[in-house]
């Protein structure tokens, strides 16, 4: 079984608007199997695919995969339960979950980043 790591100690995420598998795997700490098996288990995973099939991921793919993460390596999810935990959080959301928290971490930065760059 997977070592389980926090979510905090994943790297933040750049701001680009599509992720190939490569660095979504780097980025979530997931082998690209895990992700394409992912891809079948999670309807919320849909990933875009262009020219030779190939996948890009978008931030909220990304931030998607990294709570699947959670679910399964940290909290002990099974798929099914993770599954079911994702469809009830999608139906009812919770205040400050842990997407949230990632999403408005990740705004924070990028905006401190563009005022430091402003600032020059």
């Amino acid at each position: 079984m997977l070592e389980p790591t926090n979510n905090n100690e994943l790297p933040p995420i750049p701001g680009k608007r599509y992720f190939t598998i490569g660095e979504v795997s780097e980025l979530c700490a997931v082998k690209p199997h895990v992700l394409r098996y992912w891809e079948q288990e999670f309807p919320q995973l849909k990933p875009v695919k262009r020219r030779g099939n190939r996948r890009y991921y978008q931030r909220q793919d990304v931030i998607m995969i990294r709570e699947i993460r959670s679910l399964l390596y940290e909290q002990g999810y099974t798929i099914g339960g993770a599954r079911l935990q994702l469809t009830d959080s999608n139906n009812q959301p919770k205040k400050g979950s842990k997407t949230d928290k990632e999403t408005l971490r990740q705004m924070r930065m990028e905006l401190e980043e563009i005022a430091s760059i402003l600032s020059r």
